[in-house]
């Protein structure tokens, strides 16, 4: 959430203007319950914390694919 020269905040904002469909998840040090449910509520997928344990990012980065790909498959045909 904390970038140089520009917030993940309004970063999110412009990429929910441009693209509500691609996933983001945010991964920061800002871990206070009111942070947590702002970014949430503002459009992102996912919220992880620093420290964080790689295993469980890329288990919450599979999750949001699978969740993407159930959303975007096209119907099946006979």
């Amino acid at each position: 959430v904390m970038l140089p020269g520009l917030s993940g905040i309004e970063l999110l904002r412009r990429i929910r203007a441009a693209d509500s469909q691609t996933p983001v998840l945010l991964l920061t040090a800002k871990g206070s319950v009111e942070d947590k449910v702002s970014g949430l509520d503002l459009g992102a997928n996912d919220y992880i914390t620093k420290p964080f344990v790689i295993e469980e990012l890329l288990a919450r980065i599979r999750a949001s694919l699978r969740q993407r790909a159930l959303h975007t498959e096209p119907p099946a045909t006979e």
